[in-house]
């Protein structure tokens, strides 16, 4: 397994940073590939070789500026992933930052929130 996955940002798509040493993973950015599966399958299939031998805690920081609804779905699969993970007695932290006024974000935080197991913080920056 890759020890991290580092993807740099473009105009359509996020930085990705992940770091399984640390057990910290980022995504920022904006988010509108027009291809959001393929661009989000190498992010599943690390996830996927970090459960076995992921961190007793993994932090995901989320702060997108966009995300169009191709990406919302894979982003979904991500923190699936991270679910499993804290069925299996890890702990998970995931944080969703958007900035001060973007109630459009705001708002597919608490989505997230609302329709996932895993513990959100939402955070106004």
């Amino acid at each position: 397994m890759e020890e991290k996955l580092v993807i740099q940002a473009t105009t359509e798509t996020p930085e990705v940073n992940f770091d399984s040493t640390s057990g910290k993973l980022f995504l920022s950015g904006r988010s509108l590939p027009e291809n959001a599966f393929e661009f989000y399958s190498p992010l599943l299939d690390w996830l996927t070789a970090y459960s076995s031998h992921s961190r007793p805690l993994t932090e995901l920081e989320i702060n997108l500026e966009y995300l169009n609804s191709g990406s919302l779905k894979q982003i979904f699969r991500v923190i699936y992933k991270l679910e499993d993970l804290m069925e299996l007695g890890n702990e998970i932290k995931i944080s969703w930052k958007y900035k001060k006024g973007d109630e459009l974000m705001m708002q597919k935080g608490h989505e997230f929130k609302q329709f996932l197991e895993v513990p959100i913080e939402l955070f106004e920056i």
